[in-house]
């Protein structure tokens, strides 16, 4: 079950896209776990009927998931991840624009509208004013099925992967004779983790025709996780490297599927040097003996000063974008996802506690568990600044702490306690405070547009012959709508910065690893 900010955002989201009714269903399963339709009609005190149209609707949306056990019978349960995705459509149909122009926008949005279209429903509805258009569309659906930026919609995409994924751990772990090991008990999982993968793979490998299709988020995942990388390596060196790195990111961009990956296909510096123009000026990025270097030997000292090259050590491949292994250009995506969080961490605690706190949080990532005396001496601040700073640290799920009980009886007065930086409690605390600001950025929203005047100009502008000439409004009803509309728009940007923080926690937290975050 979610915890309590995330809940209040998901019931917040799903009533504000389909209404009152469904949120009430969404509360029940939110809030009391997986529900028969019986127990659902019961907790929400619905009419059956109702109770069936709003479950069909979030199902048909893919917010619910639906399975059919001996034990239990049908049940129902919410899925989180997807209806947190719902934030994320607007970058998703902005980004197909970009991609395949507005004919793939407008496919986009209307299989988002709908959760699951097939091939002959999406053609006939964008081409029902200009029959001529249906090629166009037929052609660009083919365009985005082909690049995996829509897949099918499966039987087993609507039950809870969850189910699978013990029971097959449950068979894995039965083949192991005696006490399992840690090594065996990880095997394990990732044995029935590939499992899982490989019957969604073989479920989605199906033909066009009578095939419900629905938008893959991972793949356009995938290119908000490359602009972040992009950004990153402009921050970090200039904008002639984050030129190289675009570059590099499009070489493999088509085979890229998932935010899972923990570095990029294999590429070629002749590759990358071909999506450069000559007119970028790589040359002004880095200083060369060469006086009139070629453009793929500056993209060969690029690419060398991303993957450090210069410094081998730990710390340079923890800094590092790229790796170069037989003339061959990898992209570490786990390395700088692992960077990308810190950075998140690190400015969360800054904002709260200042540079000491920062100092503080960098030498327990560094070093390791320590007490109060050795972070006292070795960040070389008094123990009166260090212990209330700790215990602030500690407040806000930052940073933990370890107890090493010097006796059987394990006193207090007698225990060590060491300081570290649990990162999955810090990131699990951070995107519950990440989740409460987009609920109250809503709620913002919401107040702003439910205001009786900006109501009733809102109410008058959706009238037909208003919408058609503005013009129709006063001067006051305008200065009001658009007051309304700056409002609104700030919300909006500071909304998608925030969500920018959690797709960096949430979702790049993912790659390399099997975990159901």
């Amino acid at each position: 079950m979610a915890d309590a900010e995330t809940s209040r955002l998901c019931i917040q989201i799903v009533w504000s896209h389909f209404g009152p009714l469904t949120a009430k269903v969404a509360f029940a399963l939110l809030t009391r776990g997986r529900l028969s339709l019986a127990q659902l009609i019961r907790y929400t005190k619905m009419k059956p009927r109702t109770a069936r149209v709003a479950t069909l609707v979030l199902v048909q949306q893919n917010i619910l998931w639906h399975s059919n056990t001996e034990e239990e019978g049908e049940m129902l349960e919410f899925n989180t991840l997807e209806c947190l995705m719902r934030l994320r459509f607007g970058r998703f149909v902005w980004q197909a624009e970009q991609l395949f122009g507005s004919s793939g926008a407008e496919i986009v949005q209307l299989i988002l509208d709908h959760g699951k279209l097939q091939q002959p429903d999406v053609i006939s509805r964008l081409s029902l004013n200009n029959p001529k258009s249906s090629s166009l569309y037929s052609q660009t659906l083919h365009k985005l099925i082909s690049g995996a930026y829509l897949k099918p919609s499966t039987l087993l995409s609507h039950h809870s992967p969850r189910d699978k994924r013990i029971k097959y751990e449950a068979e894995e772990k039965a083949k192991i004779t005696g006490f399992p090991t840690a090594k065996e008990l990880r095997e394990a999982q990732e044995t029935a983790e590939a499992r899982l993968k490989r019957e969604e793979k073989e479920a989605e490998s199906v033909g066009l025709d009578g095939v419900y299709f629905r938008v893959n988020f991972d793949k356009f995942n995938t290119h908000i996780r490359n602009k972040l990388i992009e950004m990153a390596a402009g921050e970090r060196f200039n904008r002639s490297a984050a030129l190289v790195m675009q570059a590099t990111l499009k070489a493999t961009e088509a085979r890229q599927k998932s935010v899972s990956d923990a570095r990029s296909d294999p590429t070629s510096t002749a590759a990358i040097a071909m999506l450069i123009s000559d007119d970028e000026g790589l040359s002004a990025g880095i200083v060369t003996s060469i006086k009139k270097a070629s453009s793929a030997s500056l993209v060969k000292d690029y690419l060398g000063l991303m993957s450090a090259i210069d410094n081998p050590t730990p710390a340079g491949k923890a800094a590092s974008f790229i790796s170069l292994t037989e003339n061959k250009v990898y992209v570490e995506f786990e390395i700088i996802s692992k960077r990308l969080r810190r950075r998140v961490l690190e400015a969360v605690a800054r904002e709260r506690h200042g540079d000491d706190g920062v100092r503080i949080v960098r030498l327990l990532l560094d070093i390791g568990k320590m007490d109060e005396k050795q972070i006292a001496k070795v960040a070389m601040m008094p123990n009166n600044v260090v212990r209330p700073l700790l215990a602030a640290l500690s407040s806000d799920f930052l940073i933990s702490t370890q107890e090493v009980p010097r006796s059987a009886d394990r006193n207090p007065t007698r225990t060590f306690y060491l300081w570290h930086v649990d990162l999955h409690k810090a990131y699990s605390a951070l995107l519950g405070h990440l989740y409460k600001t987009l609920y109250n950025i809503g709620m913002r929203r919401q107040a702003e547009q439910e205001e009786p005047t900006v109501k009733a100009v809102l109410a008058k502008r959706a009238r037909t012959d208003v919408a058609q000439d503005e013009n129709l409004l006063s001067r006051m009803e305008r200065d009001v709508l658009k007051e309304w509309e700056t409002k609104r728009e700030k919300l909006t940007v500071l909304e998608m910065r925030v969500e920018e923080a959690v797709f960096i926690l949430r979702d790049l937290d993912k790659v390399g690893s099997y975990e159901d975050i």
